[in-house]
C-alpha cells in the first residue's frame, strides 16, 4: 500500500516550492534605478557637460591650451609635489600608524583623534594656519629665512600642504591591516631566530604593502586636486609655484571656458586613471588577504 501510494505523481501544488527570501530593502531594479538616476544628476551629467564644451575647440586649440608653458609648468608643479608628498606621507603614515596600533602610551586616543583632522579642518584654514606657521614672520620661518631656508611661497610650500592633507590616508589604510595581521608569525620568526629588521622585511611588510599601496594612491589623488591649502602657501607665480587648479580658476575668471574645461578635461583624465588603480590595487588586497571580492 506505501508503495503504491509513493509511486504516485504529485501534482504542482502539493510540491514544497522554495520561497524567496524577503529583503528589507527594495528590490534589485529599484536600487538599480535609483543608483542610475543618482549617478546621472551628480556625476555623469556634469562630466558630460565638461566634455561637450571641450570638444568646441579645434584639436589644434584643445592642444594649444593644455600644452602651453604655462599649463606645462603647473603640470610638473601639481603632479611632482604630488607624487612627492605621497612617498612622503607612504613613510610618515606607516609610522604613525605602527605606533597607534603596537604601543599604549597618554593621549593615544587623542593622538588617534588628530589623524582625522585634515579631514575635518577647512582647507583654506589649513593653508592659512601653514603659511602663518612658515612664512618669513611666522613662528618657524623667522627662524628658518636667515639661513636662506624658505619653505612659504615656494614649491617647497606646496610639498608641506600636500603631506598635510595626505597623511590621514594612507594612516587610515595601513591601521586596520596592522590590527588584523598575525601576530603570531612575528614570534614565529622571532622563535626562528630572525632578527626584527628580518621580521619586518619578511613578515610584516608583505602583508601590508597593498595596503601602503592603496593609500598611496589615495594621496596622490587627493593631492592632484588640491585648491583651498595650497593658493595661500604657494605664492602662485606663474611659472614657478602655480599649481595647475589654479591655472583653471584663472581661465574662468578671463571668461575662457572652453580653455578651462579642455585642462580640467586633462586633470579628469589623471583622475580616472588613477581612480581605476585604486580599485585594482583594493581588489588586489582582499584577494590576499582572502575576503570575498
Amino acid at each position: 500500500m506505501s508503495t503504491a501510494i509513493s509511486s504516485l505523481p504529485l501534482s504542482a501544488d502539493a510540491v514544497p516550492q522554495k520561497r524567496a527570501p524577503r529583503r528589507v530593502l527594495p528590490g534589485f531594479n529599484l536600487t538599480l534605478g535609483y543608483t542610475v538616476l543618482y549617478l546621472s544628476l551628480i556625476v555623469l551629467i556634469p562630466l558630460s557637460a565638461l566634455f561637450f564644451k571641450t570638444f568646441t575647440l579645434s584639436f589644434e586649440q584643445f592642444w594649444a591650451a593644455v600644452s602651453s608653458p604655462r599649463v606645462l609648468a603647473s603640470y610638473r608643479l601639481t603632479f611632482g609635489a604630488s607624487f612627492l608628498a605621497a612617498l612622503v606621507n607612504v613613510v610618515a603614515g606607516l609610522l604613525v600608524a605602527w605606533v597607534l596600533v603596537r604601543y599604549s602610551f597618554p593621549g593615544k586616543r587623542l593622538v588617534d583623534a588628530l589623524v582625522d583632522l585634515p579631514f575635518a579642518l577647512p582647507t583654506a584654514v589649513a593653508g592659512i594656519s601653514l603659511t602663518a606657521l612658515l612664512a618669513g614672520n611666522g613662528w618657524v620661518g623667522q627662524y628658518l629665512e636667515p639661513h636662506g631656508i624658505q619653505l612659504a611661497f615656494k614649491p617647497a610650500g606646496v610639498v608641506i600642504a600636500l603631506i598635510f592633507i595626505g597623511l590621514p590616508f594612507v594612516v587610515r589604510t595601513v591601521q586596520p591591516v596592522l590590527e588584523d595581521a598575525e601576530k603570531e608569525l612575528e614570534e614565529a620568526a622571532t622563535c626562528l631566530g630572525a632578527t626584527r629588521w628580518q621580521t619586518f622585511t619578511r613578515v610584516i611588510f608583505p602583508s601590508i604593502a597593498p595596503a601602503l599601496l592603496t593609500g598611496f594612491a589615495m594621496a596622490f589623488a587627493r593631492a592632484i586636486g588640491e585648491y583651498g591649502s595650497v593658493i595661500f602657501i604657494a605664492g602662485n607665480m606663474p611659472m614657478v609655484s602655480e599649481i595647475t587648479p589654479l591655472i583653471i580658476i584663472g581661465k574662468l575668471e578671463q571668461y575662457d571656458y572652453a580653455g578651462a574645461t579642455a585642462v580640467a578635461l586633462v586633470m579628469l583624465v589623471f583622475s580616472f586613471v588613477l581612480l581605476l588603480l585604486i580599485n585594482a590595487l583594493q581588489a588586489w588586497q582582499r584577494k590576499r588577504s582572502g575576503a570575498p571580492a
